[in-house]
């Protein structure tokens, strides 16, 4: 069993002749908030907060590879003398 949709779903704006306190050319009476329309734009969520220091993993990563390379020089002349 199929329920017909009577209204198709291409356009998701608010229908003018369904609308409460919609004038006819489209405008609003004073006092009265404009309809909401289904358009997305803008941002969905409000972005994280950039800093402009390195994060305290970086400077560890960074401490890290230079211990692995020092250690790695180390092997290398050891091997070599």
């Amino acid at each position: 069993m199929s329920v017909s949709d009577p209204e198709p779903h291409g356009n998701t704006d608010p229908r003018p002749d369904r609308t409460p306190d919609l004038e006819v050319g489209g405008g609003v009476s004073p006092g009265s908030t404009p309809p909401e329309s289904s358009e997305t734009s803008g941002l969905s969520a409000p972005e994280p907060r950039t800093s402009f220091r390195f994060p305290p993993t970086g400077w560890m990563s960074l401490v890290a590879v230079v211990v692995i390379v020092v250690l790695f020089a180390a092997v290398i002349v050891g091997i070599l003398l």
